[in-house]
């Protein structure tokens, strides 16, 4: 019996490590942007989905006339609607471990560009070498041993995250209220009780959180204000999590230290967020204060293969054999196909 297998929007040059999945994987690669650009029938036939970043939506499921799974290619599953697929009986599925230490480093790797300043420094010494000579030009300076690191969303990416901060001697505190009683105890960490706490005795913050109906915004004026003055805000996880206008004025007013973004409410990036355009501009009052990456915390070579590989598996190991894994949208499936 052969599976078909609808990959979307493959953003490798060849497919060798999919199709090694299994011999009896027929493998269709539109490499498309949009969904009316696939053939009406590679929809109808496919067994299983696999999606980047294309939505799969209400647009898209009356299409799927034989499919029995959904694959997220990635950790987040905003794209695809959940409860959609789950009416029309179409389990979805994550690939949640696969760059779980790129992450992580990602997150700490800012915190510490900020506290040792090695990005501002090397950019004055770039641009006037006699005279930026100095260690004056870090402003974000800090000592991190003893300062406390807030994590919110206490997954696998951020206990990752927790367990490489504490090993430069800081103190962990976390918030996340799906977690059952107890989960601080294996790691003596601090648990808060709600967001505002978290924010209000972390000296740097790191979000590891999916993106839903009550992240979305989350860390907006309101919780801006209740943070540490001169905290350190990092992002690695989704944009939208973040009000951006809330960070420019927490930068602008001094009541952020500093800002790490791996991640943006509309992406790529575009100076028409003011932000964007502050820190692409080099604003005195920015300068120094803010990194910017292009949703890249996920990727190492490495990290890329287990993606390709994981997700194809996930995808085949239900149709070959029933076997269902990281299913994101249990509370919405009705009657499987």
């Amino acid at each position: 019996m052969t599976h078909t297998i609808l990959y979307v929007d493959s953003r490798a040059p060849e497919l060798d490590i999919e199709q090694a999945v299994g011999p009896d994987v027929e493998l269709l690669n539109p490499r498309q942007k949009s969904a009316d650009a696939i053939d009406r029938r590679d929809w109808e036939r496919a067994d299983a989905i696999v999606t980047a970043r294309m939505p799969i939506d209400g647009t898209v499921i009356p299409r799927l006339k034989r499919t029995r799974i959904v694959v997220r290619h990635g950790v987040g599953f905003d794209v695809v609607d959940l409860e959609g697929c789950g009416a029309a009986g179409i389990p979805v599925c994550n690939v949640p471990d696969y760059g779980t230490t790129e992450v992580a480093d990602s997150a700490i790797a800012m915190m510490l560009t900020f506290a040792r300043g090695t990005a501002v420094l090397d950019a004055a010494l770039r641009a006037d070498l006699p005279n930026a000579w100095t260690h004056a030009n870090n402003i974000t300076a800090r000592r991190l041993r003893g300062a406390r690191f807030g994590v919110i969303g206490f997954g696998r990416i951020g206990t990752a995250a927790a367990l490489r901060a504490r090993a430069f001697g800081m103190e962990v505190a976390f918030y996340d209220p799906y977690l059952p009683n107890g989960s601080e105890l294996p790691f003596a960490f601090t648990r808060a009780r709600t967001l505002e706490e978290l924010l209000g005795m972390s000296d740097v913050v790191t979000i590891h959180t999916p993106l839903t109906k009550d992240t979305r915004g989350m860390i907006n004026a309101r919780a801006v204000a209740a943070m540490k003055p001169g905290a350190f805000l990092i992002n690695t996880a989704r944009g939208p999590i973040c009000d951006t206008g809330a960070l420019l004025e927490g930068l602008k007013s001094g009541k952020l230290g500093a800002v790490g973004l791996d991640v943006l409410p509309k992406e790529p990036g575009t100076l028409d967020d003011p932000l964007v355009a502050a820190w692409h501009a080099n604003e005195p009052w920015i300068r120094g204060r803010m990194l910017l990456n292009p949703h890249a915390g996920f990727y190492s070579p490495d990290s890329f293969v287990d993606l390709r590989r994981k997700s194809m598996e996930t995808a085949y190991f239900y149709l070959r054999d029933g076997k269902l894994t990281n299913c994101v949208n249990a509370e919405f499936l009705k009657n499987p196909r």
